[in-house]
């Protein structure tokens, strides 16, 4: 029996997904974009190589069959239940150090390891599948639960505190800035509002006063998501550590290594492309200046358009079809 191409790609990543989750039933992760993030890397036998968001470990997986026996892999997470996931379906593999330790500190974190240079550095952005499903983390609107948020359950910030401490300018701020929310104003004064009289606990109590706040109009987007959105990114500074961490990343790159960034929405990838942008041009002085003194630039862009996710995938785990993915090369020896 002959079999189409796309229904056979679709088989092949039925299989994949079923054989994840026959060892891991509890931690839901599906890898977005996972070939073309890692062929970006060029990995080879005997590459040091720093998966930046480990996850459910489907990047660092294939970037180990790559780089194995010679190589090595350093991955970084600050999610104890994606670290331990992770651990369990990698456990094979003794040139993989495993590190609880946000992106931002790879520079530091690699140093205390006695890696200086490293071939190649994948990120991938945002909240997990895993960490937006479970209940009790709070990041979902849907599920009744407390609010929280924290990619790192250790870390002293939660949604709670965003709702029922910060100002309502800051509230305004931070949903305009990161969810970018036409009603800030009405939601942040609804909040300031209702904690007046009781303090906001749970997801469903703060989604409930978010859609009383707001005109009813027509949309494929639930009045929360925006908001939700906002309130996570300021719980985990996701976008001050995205440009902190790709900066640093300068510094440890090798000349021909790579920077391959999967992002999941607007501001995140604004920011990946205004920063590779600025360090793959070549000059950076005022118009008017007659003589330039800006240094070589640092990288070369590999994609000047995102990668996006093939259909196939974006039929088969439809979250994909927001990913975008950004690949530059260091040129500076």
């Amino acid at each position: 029996m002959r079999i189409e191409r796309g229904t056979f790609n679709k088989f092949l990543f039925l299989r994949e997904y079923l054989c994840y989750h026959k060892f891991m039933t509890d931690f839901k992760h599906y890898t977005v974009m996972k070939n073309e993030a890692v062929d970006a890397l060029n990995c080879t036998n005997g590459k040091v190589i720093v998966d930046a968001t480990l996850g459910g470990g489907g990047h660092s997986e294939l970037i180990l069959q790559r780089i194995s026996p010679n190589g090595r892999l350093i991955s970084f997470d600050i999610d104890d239940e994606a670290i331990s996931a992770a651990k369990e379906r990698l456990k094979d593999y003794k040139n993989l150090t495993v590190v609880k330790s946000s992106y931002v500190n790879v520079k530091e974190v690699l140093s205390g390891l006695g890696i200086n240079k490293i071939d190649g550095i994948l990120f991938d952005l945002g909240a997990s599948y895993h960490q937006l499903t479970k209940q009790e983390r709070g990041f979902s609107f849907m599920k009744e639960a407390p609010l929280d948020m924290r990619f790192d359950t250790d870390a002293e910030i939660t949604a709670f505190d965003v709702v029922n401490n910060y100002s309502e300018d800051d509230l305004i701020r931070i949903f305009s800035q990161y969810g970018e929310e036409r009603f800030s104003k009405r939601i942040a004064k609804a909040i300031v509002s209702r904690r007046k009289v009781s303090t906001i606990k749970t997801t469903t109590e703060l989604s409930d006063l978010i859609v009383s706040s707001v005109p009813k109009i027509k949309s494929n987007i639930h009045p929360s998501t925006r908001v939700f959105q906002a309130i996570r990114i300021e719980v985990n500074q996701e976008l001050q550590n995205i440009k902190s961490a790709l900066e640093n990343v300068l510094d440890i790159i090798a000349f021909d290594g790579i920077i391959s960034v999967i992002s999941f929405h607007s501001l995140e990838d604004r920011i990946v492309k205004q920063t590779f942008k600025y360090y793959s041009t070549r000059c950076h002085c005022d118009k008017t200046q007659m003589i330039c003194n800006c240094p070589p630039p640092v990288l070369e862009l590999v994609n000047k358009k995102p990668i996006i996710a093939s259909n196939d995938e974006i039929v088969a785990n439809p979250p994909s079809r927001s990913a975008k993915l950004r690949i530059a090369r260091c040129i500076r020896k």
